[in-house]
């Protein structure tokens, strides 16, 4: 089996488009979230909370020609793609057009407003406002197929559209595909646009967060007094690499990935099963050959929901017996849906290097029904581990671990 490292990460996030950027926010522990005016105008929709990219920019040569198959989504996991390269010193490299070079990334769908297009021809009964392009924003795999198009890549592609759990298993199909050596390099992550349409979907599950009068005060992952979540936006992309082949090009190495379980629940379509999530992280800690005994942090998915936060929470507790130190990023972001186990894996492995580690915000008072834990909270923490976690789990009862190591 081959080892595999992370050589490359980008991001596009409601905390800002830059690493540092990210980091220097986490530091005024305030969160993201806004009332946002634009969900006004839609009724019996009861949230008004949302959390927008902020610093997200395009180039010049993003030109109309390059963008014509790309909606919001694509554009964001393009650019943070190239980002990435570019970190990784492989941008110009033979090797991303040799087919010893994938792309394992996803999305919870495609762009929403090319989807409403093809809606209103069913509607309307007149074709309008379509074009070549159209299909390939709204698609599920846009994302992924967009980015191979992008760089030219002829390698595996894996569209790796799980709902919440797109972007980690974007990146843990992609480490599977170096460890058992298909690939060489692969560029992994996930990324979500904010629609009023995917708000409207947990609203209907009576999930979204009503403080629309405290924006500031939501969401509040494991607070006895969270009532639901907020919906973010953004995009994590991870270059992930054959060890041998990054140490001979020299190659900066951020972390190397050790465990990556997946499992589904098999029970019910939203209601998280804490036994199944207890067996994902098992799962991830079998195939890192370690103990749960030897990782120093958890990044929760910890979106604020009633029933989201005790299982995760006990199923953690389930593992380590212990009170692992946890916190969840979402009380700064909101949810990111398919972006958000890319984004939270690129904080947790920069948390590990700088041997530092967010709070929870908003986190005043555990709600006892959640598991008996170590929850960061009000400040930052500082904490020397070599090896992290990160949790996130989905829609369709789809669960996802990953463990990185200091290298």
């Amino acid at each position: 089996m081959k080892r595999v490292v992370v050589t490359g990460m980008a991001l596009t996030s409601p905390l800002g488009s830059d690493i540092d950027t990210v980091f220097n926010n986490l530091l005024k522990y305030e969160n993201c979230v806004d009332y946002d005016k634009n969900l006004d105008q839609y009724e019996r929709l009861n949230t008004r909370l949302s959390a927008h990219l902020r610093g997200f920019e395009i180039p010049s040569y993003y030109n109309r020609k390059v963008l014509r198959t790309m909606g919001p989504v694509s554009i964001m996991a393009v650019r943070t793609a190239e980002l990435a390269l570019e970190d990784a010193g492989l941008r110009d490299d033979e090797i991303i057009t040799s087919g010893d070079c994938g792309v394992s990334y996803g999305s919870s769908s495609g762009s929403l407003d090319a989807i409403i297009d093809f809606y209103g021809m069913q509607v309307d009964k007149v074709v309008r406002g379509l074009n070549s392009g159209s299909y390939v924003k709204m698609m599920p795999q846009t994302t992924a197929v967009n980015i191979s198009l992008f760089f030219k890549t002829i390698g595996r592609l894996v569209p790796a559209s799980t709902a919440c759990t797109s972007g980690s298993m974007g990146i843990g199909y992609a480490y599977e595909a170096i460890k058992n050596g298909y690939q060489t390099v692969m560029i992994a992550g996930g990324a979500e646009e904010i629609h009023a349409t995917e708000i409207a979907i947990f609203d209907t599950l009576y999930a979204t967060s009503l403080k629309n009068d405290t924006p500031k005060l939501s969401p509040a992952p494991f607070d006895k007094n969270r009532d639901g979540l907020v919906i973010g936006e953004g995009a994590g992309t991870l270059i992930l690499e054959e060890y041998e082949h990054a140490k001979r090009r020299g190659a900066k190495i951020y972390a190397e990935i050790i465990g990556f379980g997946t499992n589904t629940d098999g029970t019910h379509i939203t209601n998280p099963n804490r036994k199944t999530m207890k067996n994902a992280l098992s799962l991830a800690l079998k195939d890192a050959q370690i103990s749960a005994d030897k990782i120093g942090y958890v990044s929760a998915h910890g979106t604020g929901t009633i029933a989201g936060d005790i299982a995760e929470t006990n199923a953690t507790e389930d593992i380590f017996n212990r009170k692992v130190p946890i916190s969840s990023i979402k009380s700064y972001t909101g949810h990111t849906l398919g972006a958000c186990g890319a984004i939270e894996a690129i904080v947790a492995i920069e948390m590990m290097r700088r041997n530092w580690f967010h709070p929870t915000i908003n986190l005043k008072e555990v709600d006892p029904e959640c598991g008996n834990l170590d929850y960061i909270k009000d400040e930052g923490r500082e904490i020397k581990t070599n090896i992290v976690m990160s949790n996130n789990f989905a829609f369709g009862g789809i669960n996802t671990s990953l463990i990185f190591k200091k290298i």
